[in-house]
């Protein structure tokens, strides 16, 4: 990804489900391009958390949205916490709905790369994906890469399911 320009914002969030709302909620009330990325990033340390980023291609309504985000009280800071945001907004991400090729999720949208768990090659551009309308793929090495995994019927799904099971849901 090379960031032109981005925002991060730290609402105190401590769960995915909550940070991609705000992504989304964000996004739509500031009216932002299908052109600016909105992820998410788990913050280690003190106090655990998930923020949130955006990232612009130009710098023009970078000095607007930060203006507006901090009249709402949100904490914002220049720039992304890491390189490996979980992109929740992106372009084509909206398109990105029902059963799709591997091909098709490339040419669609902005994820570069479809990896397969525990595979070491790159999957068949024909293969089905099952989206779920849930595709969150992840920055790595500068690259948008959707980890997917092997399903019935030799498709494939999202490795991150929409509503996963909390750990140890049937103790």
């Amino acid at each position: 990804m090379t960031t032109v320009h981005a925002l991060t914002v730290d609402a105190g969030l401590r769960d995915l489900r909550a940070a991609d709302h705000l992504v989304r909620t964000l996004a739509d009330e500031l009216a932002l391009p299908e052109d600016v990325f909105g992820c998410t990033h788990l913050i280690r340390g003190d106090r655990p958390r998930v923020a949130v980023s955006f990232t612009f291609p130009a710098g023009a309504a970078l000095d607007a949205v930060r203006d507006r985000l901090t009249a709402r009280g949100y904490e914002v800071t220049d720039g992304v916490p890491d390189d490996t945001g979980r992109a929740v907004r992106y372009p084509g991400s909206s398109a990105l709905t029902g059963t799709l090729t591997v091909a098709d999720l490339l040419t669609r949208s902005a994820i570069t790369r479809v990896t397969v768990l525990g595979a070491s090659g790159a999957p068949d551009p024909g293969t089905p994906v099952v989206t779920a309308d849930h595709v969150r793929p992840q920055w790595q090495r500068g690259e948008l890469v959707l980890t997917v995994q092997p399903a019935r019927g030799g498709t494939l799904v999202p490795f991150e399911v929409p509503e996963p099971t909390p750990c140890c849901a049937d103790h």
